[in-house]
């Protein structure tokens, strides 16, 4: 039986899947990933612990599985998007990665802009101006970091980098070149316009490939690093993003995927592209159906900022009771009424979708003495629920129909958060069970690609619905006046958070 594996390149892990033909998922294996934040507005995460990691995975994986190197029929990556990757001439790391949720480029967006008006870059792009687009942060580091600029010879994404140095290939994935704000999404291919936007020289930009096409094969010296055989084929790869909700089954009109992960993505499955300023706009895993979509720049990087500062009193019972600091965390929180008075901005590395907006800042409102952690707590879980739901009615504004919502990433394993997106949206929320994340999906492309499939939908083989939460009317009323607020704590504070960043 061929066996296939799949890497997720995360933002707070590395994650490795080793899967059979049959639905079987035999191992799952991760590692941690180190964010650095050293400067306001500043994320970067290093390609070498990514490529130790992916060392470790994939041996751990066979090691665990007692499947043989030589039994596997080909390898997927996976990761966020578009983080900005610098190599040299020999395919090496110039610099830690400009991840996606970077909002350094801020004077180099307004000088982007001038260009060319939002309206033709929306139409030529599919996407608007923001602070995710890769012009912006490719001009900061030729203005800022001119040495390293100058010794570039490409620019990829993070999966694109484990990818190249899996198969010795260098290319992006088609959805990092979507993403990029180089392509035309008429045509699929990159516009000399808007290449011309961030004065970048062309021969930067790698060639562009679908998710499935098979790119290389494992190299010697990957092979000495990861313990898989030499000439195992390797595919693409593809968005984390789309690879979740594509495992989800999100595959018709009207499918919408809440993605609680590092940051928080929200997936809609169409038949045609939307583009819209507030929104960003991808290629569906299935060719011929695309995702237009969302993403908060913190979502469980923001929770987990939350149990760093505030929670350290709450780790030694956690671990007492046998639990995560989440799961305890949920727990003391549940009896936590939804009409209390806290609200929490989650805009802790200012926001993307659908604000676009750098200066934005985490802020906390409304706390008083008789309150605790678990005010706090609930209050960050219904800020990034509440930054779902902003996306919801942006969707609906541009006339498009939700039917059904699911909930997948690690997050999804909360009860509790699970229960606010119910009740904050106003729609049931579908669980989806052994999902294992984003690396089943590129597992599975990977099949794709080698053959091992032949239909997309035989991912229904690899999970399962699991619980639907209903939405409780007395919770939603609550909450639809605290949303009420929550927005108009934004629109009141827009203007001091840039007055704010100037000190």
């Amino acid at each position: 039986m061929p066996y296939l594996i799949g890497l997720d390149i995360g933002t707070t892990s590395t994650i490795g899947i080793l899967i059979d033909a049959d639905g079987g998922t035999l191992a799952i294996e991760s590692r941690p990933v180190t964010l650095h934040a050293d400067h306001v507005n500043w994320s970067e995460e290093d390609p070498a612990q990514w490529w130790t990691n992916c060392g470790e995975v994939c041996r751990a994986l066979l090691a665990r599985s007692g499947i043989a190197a030589g039994d596997i029929a080909g390898v997927g990556v996976t990761g966020m998007l578009p983080t900005v990757i610098l190599l040299d001439e020999a395919g090496k790391p110039l610099r830690r990665s400009i991840q996606q949720n970077d909002a350094r480029a801020t004077q180099q967006l307004d000088a982007f802009r001038q260009g060319m008006s939002e309206e033709q870059f929306l139409k030529l792009s599919g996407t608007g101006y923001s602070q995710q687009l890769v012009g912006p942060k490719l001009m900061w580091l030729r203005e800022n970091e001119p040495a390293a600029f100058a010794r570039a010879k490409h620019v990829v994404g993070a999966s694109d980098y484990i990818t190249s140095r899996l198969s010795g290939s260098i290319q992006v994935e088609h959805n990092w070149a979507l993403e990029s704000g180089f392509v035309e999404v008429a045509t699929g291919k990159y516009h000399p316009d808007l290449i011309a936007l961030g004065g970048i020289d062309p021969a930067l930009l790698a060639p562009i490939r679908e998710s499935h096409a098979v790119v290389g094969a494992i190299t010697q010296e990957a092979a000495g690093h990861t313990g898989l055989k030499a000439g195992t084929p390797v595919v693409a790869g593809c968005a984390d993003h789309v690879a979740s909700a594509f495992v989800c089954g999100a595959s018709r009109n009207g499918d919408l995927v809440l993605k609680f992960g590092g940051a928080g993505d929200i997936l809609l499955s169409s038949d045609k592209p939307v583009a819209d300023r507030r929104l960003f706009l991808d290629y569906h895993i299935v060719p011929g159906l695309y995702f237009p979509n969302g993403c908060m720049a913190s979502s469980g990087s923001f929770l987990n900022w939350v149990i760093a500062n505030w929670a350290g009193g709450e780790v030694a019972p956690a671990k007492a009771a046998g639990m995560s600091i989440h799961q305890w965390l949920d727990r003391r929180t549940a009896d936590i009424a939804a009409d209390n008075g806290v609200l929490f901005l989650p805009y802790m590395l200012g926001e993307k979708t659908p604000l676009n907006d750098p200066f934005a800042r985490g802020t906390l409102v409304g706390l008083g003495l008789n309150q605790d952690i678990r005010h706090v707590w609930r209050a960050a879980l219904e800020g990034v629920v509440f930054g779902f739901r902003h996306h919801v009615e942006t969707f609906e504004e541009l006339g498009l129909s939700i039917t059904r919502v699911f909930a997948a990433d690690g997050g999804a394993a909360s009860d509790l958060w699970l229960q606010i997106a119910a009740d904050a949206i106003g729609r049931p929320v579908s669980r989806i069970d052994r999902h294992p994340g984003s690396s089943l999906g590129a597992a599975f492309v990977a099949g794709m690609g080698v053959g091992t499939f032949t239909e997309w939908s035989d991912i229904a083989r690899y999970v399962a619905p699991g619980r639907v939460f209903e939405p409780n009317a007395e919770n939603r009323a609550a909450l639809n006046t605290k949303y009420r607020l929550w927005r108009d704590l934004y629109r009141r504070l827009e203007t001091f958070y840039p007055e704010l960043a100037a000190i």
